[in-house]
């Protein structure tokens, strides 16, 4: 039988991750939509924020709302695919970014930045699932890693963008400024979304998920267009179909419902881990950093609070690219644990610097209305405030940015990997929310000592990484069971070495005959990028 099967498809595996990681962006330019507003007359004025509570709960909105998004992305993924998912999610921004930018008040600002929070919750977990589930496992942790990247590069984007607005209407300190100075940034921020729905349909999807609902024919297709140069025949695509239905079978074997799975024993210490990275990941002080890193600039009495905190956004941007290259050479293990001790002592440092130079300080208006504590005439300890928020995002962003996304979602079986991946991921916004809305009355009420709180968790971090993350770089997704369930410390270095490799090379050398369960296919394929080989 002769199928003839018309498409037009990108088949390079970096441009597949890379678009996807659209998906991640969107949460940057929430989290720029925000910060970039703060400083501005114009939004302090419209909305009445001077109350620090009325500030984190419009801030914490969209975690909420991603919170309940990661929850039910599952649903979506396992159901319709991984690829419906994130054009959903598109979809689902703009609807958000309209509500944001034609807010009348607080309440619709609050229902758009839900609205908005329900797609960063869906593409924050699916992305990276489908990411991971696409690419070969010499370059998972790099391609993955480009979530981390585009969230990056949408707080450097829509913070100029901001920062640009922030200049109609008198600038920022006019008491009289317009409401373009939001309205402009919060509408131009659905432009993306708009790109990635339109680019998805030009993008495979996923072959494990494929498989899980035995469209065999397919999947394999896909593998070959992504690792074989479209040769269905490939050693290394027969290996990989033959360790994806293997891998498969045995969890159907010992099939239960998807939720009960997470719960057994074996695997219920990889969803702790994987809530825990992300858990740590927020109470690294990021949250601090990224939301109101105006805040800390004010506290540090720089001049020009917005430009200098923009320079925070252009290293995040940098510092992130050290890690999609090297992440898959240096491992995540060593990722994780450099990173928590380095974040640990620029927080302290922080706060030392701050107790010890600082001093009581309250506006009853405006934009400095949200400090209780600033350094005065101390120019070189300012400097030095600034200089070690600097380095924090430099460490975080070779560090644990990209890891936190890409740990998670490589270390479950596919047949829960969607729903373990939105329990990780719920874990990090239901912090993210608690942080957002618990970070300015703290800020405000107990100043300094917030680094300190910070770099105790990240110490904490630290100590609970080396105990219990094991290295996964160099495996296939299939051979997570073999590193999670050996019994091997993990602080014990894991065997080199892949059974996928071991597997290529029988077939390579005929000790091992596999067909892949294809008919005859006519594909006319026009494929916009050259294959991954």
């Amino acid at each position: 039988m002769k199928k003839q099967i018309s498409m037009y498809e990108v088949h390079n595996v970096y441009v597949i991750c890379a678009f996807a990681a659209i998906g991640g962006g969107l949460f940057g330019f929430d989290i720029s939509s925000m910060s970039g507003v703060l400083g501005t007359s114009a939004y302090t004025n419209y909305f009445k924020v001077q109350g620090s509570y009325r500030q984190g709960g419009i801030t914490c909105a969209m975690p909420f709302g991603s919170l309940v998004g990661s929850l039910m992305s599952s649903f979506v993924a396992d159901k319709y695919s991984r690829k419906s998912a994130i054009m959903s999610a598109a979809i689902i921004w703009v609807v958000g970014s309209i509500l944001q930018s034609a807010s009348n008040g607080v309440p619709m600002l609050i229902v758009g930045r839900v609205v908005a929070g329900l797609s960063v919750g869906i593409g924050s977990t699916i992305v990276p699932v489908y990411q991971a589930e696409i690419a070969p496992k010499e370059i998972r942790g790099r391609v993955v890693s480009l979530q981390q990247w585009a969230i990056t590069w949408g707080i450097l984007i829509q913070y100029f963008i901001q920062y640009g607005a922030s200049y109609t209407g008198g600038g920022p300190n006019n008491p009289h400024q317009g409401t373009a100075a939001f309205r402009i940034p919060w509408a131009v921020q659905m432009i993306p979304a708009i790109i990635l729905f339109s680019g998805m349909w030009f993008l495979p999807r996923s072959p494990r998920w494929l498989a899980t609902q035995d469209r065999w024919e397919e999947s394999v297709r896909v593998l070959a267009d992504l690792h074989g140069g479209g040769d269905m025949s490939h050693p290394k695509v027969l290996a990989e179909y033959q360790e994806i239905e293997e891998s498969l079978c045995f969890e159907r074997e010992y099939e239960k419902s998807s939720y009960r799975a997470l719960t057994e024993p074996r695997m219920l210490k990889r969803v702790i881990l994987g809530m825990s990275i992300q858990l740590w990941s927020q109470l690294s002080g990021v949250n601090v950093m990224m939301y109101y890193i105006v805040y800390i600039m004010e506290t540090a009495n720089i001049g020009n609070p917005l430009l200098t905190a923009s320079i925070q956004y252009i290293l995040n941007v940098l510092l992130t690219l050290p890690a999609i290259i090297f992440l898959d050479k240096w491992g995540r293990r060593r990722s994780l644990l450099f990173g928590s001790l380095g974040m640990m002592c620029l927080m302290f440092a922080v706060g030392f610097l701050e107790a010890q130079y600082g001093q009581p300080y309250h506006a009853s208006s405006g934009p400095l209305s949200a400090i209780s504590w600033i350094v005065v005439d101390h120019p070189r300890i300012s400097k030095a405030i600034v200089a070690c928020s600097y380095l924090f995002v430099c460490v975080f962003a070779v560090t644990w940015g990209p890891t936190s996304w890409t740990y998670p979602s490589e270390i479950f079986p596919s047949q829960i990997r969607a729903k373990a991946v939105s329990i990780t991921t719920a874990t990090n916004w239901a912090s993210n929310c608690a942080l957002a809305f618990a970070v300015p009355p703290m800020f405000y009420s107990i100043n300094w000592r917030l680094y300190m709180i910070f770099a105790t968790f990240n110490g904490l971090a630290f100590i609970h990484m080396y105990l219990t993350a094991r290295e996964t770089k160099g495996k296939t997704l299939e051979e997570m069971d073999e590193v999670f369930d050996s019994g091997r410390p993990a602080w014990k270095a894991v065997p080199k070495g892949s059974r996928l490799d071991a597997l290529q090379k029988e077939i390579e050398e005929g000790n091992l005959k596999i067909k892949a369960p294809v008919e005859t296919v006519e594909v006319i394929s026009q494929s916009v990028e050259p294959k991954f080989s």
